[in-house]
């Protein structure tokens, strides 16, 4: 775990990235006292979850298709 000043952290924010992306947590601080934590969130396929893995359980190919004009107008076109 790496602590950084605020200031620091601005003037160097991709090389504390470049250390997230590797796994490190950097910890934020505003004059010396820990505020915040800046950890990875990036996922790999093993981390995401595939689709009917369990027993009874499956999605059928239209499931990806796209909804119908009519209802998706029916939520204000979202």
């Amino acid at each position: 775990m790496k602590s950084v000043n605020l200031q620091d952290a601005k003037t160097h924010l991709s090389r504390y990235l470049d250390d997230v992306e590797k796994g490190e947590v950097v910890v934020l601080c505003r004059h010396n006292k820990p505020i915040a934590e800046i950890r990875s969130i990036a996922t790999t396929e093993d981390d995401v979850p595939e689709f009917g893995i369990y027993d009874g359980f499956g999605v059928s190919p239209e499931f990806f298709d796209p909804l119908p004009k009519d209802l998706v107008a029916a939520f204000g076109g979202l």
